[in-house]
């Protein structure tokens, strides 16, 4: 290098700015960006786990309102099931007011038929109508803490249907939830007893056992297919079409079970029930009004959970509720936690802490090399700059 170019390489270094003042003197935005990024975190995490409350209370909450409904006299299956579903007007003041908040300018070339779109509502709307009266069926003759720990297959069952629907690859991990999930559920087939406070013979224990598999397997097998859904029929997943999606899947459900209540003669009883009920007729509409809601709140968290994380994680969030309920059936209704109940609730958390994460190292992996692609397509350019600079100088 020559005395010329040293001397301007030597001046050029003389005008650089010292990074210690820059730094300074970026530092007030950099630290205002910094607080907000970190405020919005905060507030991410604080309705992150406000979903998880809604999600939690709203299930243990509406499961032990369905069991205090048939302890005292309530006998209606169908009606159990009606209020599962008809609180989805609750749903319509969340939408309205968080429908300004997720709104997007972008706007998919490909539109969905109204034909396919009735047709994936219609058709998922009859699958929630057959899930909730089996999940009815099931907890008029099982124990609460029976039939919640029960409940826990339906993440099985989701990962199985997820692997033929959707493609979801079945990691060891996975493989381990599902035999631990599997064998909690056989577990209880074995475990005979009885209600606190209603006698139920060993073939309707067997029944409501069989009712409350076949359940969680339906909802395993509705979260499937809705995800099929967004990706082959509805083509996007955004906050209006998924609200869309539980308002009209809800309606075609709630007409189902009002005509299954009416076709099964149910309804003839519903006066006389209400007049018999052990705790009184106010608290018979109190339990009924209360349950439906509940089950509304339930499903405030699962959306919530949805947009702000992912629907397994939603999924997840729900059967996390499972120890919940079976201690809360201890205390209100006396139920017994024996050795098998106890085992089979350990097999089941350790299942959900395995499905979960399995699916914490396939997000942390996802990020990974997201990252790794963002700092590629970013790099290269500026890359090859300095090396010519380098061989021409």
């Amino acid at each position: 290098m020559t005395e010329d170019q040293e001397l301007q390489v030597i001046v050029q270094q003389g005008k650089e700015p010292n990074p210690v003042e820059q730094e300074d003197k970026r530092s007030p935005v950099s630290i205002s960006q910094t607080a907000v990024s970190h405020t919005n975190t905060y507030r991410r995490w604080l309705r992150i786990a406000l979903y998880t409350f809604f999600v939690i209370s709203g299930q243990s909450v509406a499961t032990i309102l369905g069991r205090l409904y048939y302890d005292n006299g309530g006998n209606s299956k169908w009606l159990a099931t009606v209020v599962q579903l008809v609180g989805f007007p609750v749903l319509l003041p969340y939408y309205l007011l968080l429908f300004k908040t997720h709104t997007t300018t972008h706007k998919d070339a490909e539109t969905t038929s109204p034909r396919n779109r009735i047709l994936v509502y219609v058709v998922l709307g009859l699958l929630v109508a057959a899930d909730c009266y089996l999940y009815s069926v099931g907890l008029l003759y099982l124990p609460v803490s029976t039939y919640s720990l029960i409940c826990a297959s339906q993440l099985a069952f989701n990962a199985v249907f997820s692997y033929f629907l959707n493609s979801q690859k079945l990691t060891p991990i996975i493989l381990n939830s599902l035999f631990l999930l599997t064998i909690s559920s056989t577990l209880l087939a074995f475990n005979n007893e009885e209600s606190s406070s209603t006698k139920v013979t060993k073939g309707e224990y067997v029944k409501g056992f069989i009712c409350t598999l076949g359940a969680s397997a339906g909802y395993g097998l509705l979260l499937s297919l809705q995800q099929l859904a967004f990706r082959k029929v509805l083509k996007k997943q955004t906050f209006s079409e998924v609200m869309d999606l539980i308002i009209y899947v809800s309606l075609v459900a709630s007409c189902v079970t009002v005509v299954g209540l009416l076709a099964s003669g149910e309804w003839k009883t519903l006066s006389s029930e209400m007049e018999n009920y052990k705790l009184g007729s106010v608290s018979y509409i109190m339990n009924l009004v209360w349950t439906a809601i509940t089950w509304q709140v339930f499903n405030i968290g699962g959306t919530g959970l949805i947009f702000e994380l992912s629907a397994l994680f939603s999924n997840a969030i729900s059967v996390l509720g499972l120890p919940v309920v079976p201690i809360l059936a201890v205390i209100i209704f006396h139920d017994k936690m024996n050795g098998l109940k106890v085992i089979s609730m350990i097999l089941a958390i350790w299942g959900f802490t395995s499905y979960v994460y399995q699916h914490y190292l396939d997000d942390k992996n996802l990020k990974k090399s997201h990252a790794k692609l963002t700092m590629e397509s970013s790099n290269p350019p500026e890359a090859e700059g300095s090396s010519g600079q380098s061989k021409r100088s």
